[in-house]
């Protein structure tokens, strides 16, 4: 069996942890907007189109 002590991620060379990171925020921000912009029009279309 192969020894699997060692992580081979955190190790690798290249990895840009920032980049990643500041990927991560952007799509959470994204999701985090959408979804309020998502629940605003429904309840205006709601309010409006009733």
């Amino acid at each position: 069996m192969a020894d699997h002590s060692e992580v081979a991620y955190t190790t690798a060379d290249g990895n840009d942890y920032v980049a990643h990171e500041q990927t991560y925020e952007g799509f959470i921000m994204l999701v985090k907007y959408g979804t309020i912009s998502v629940v605003i029009i429904v309840a205006l279309m709601g309010y409006f189109l009733t």
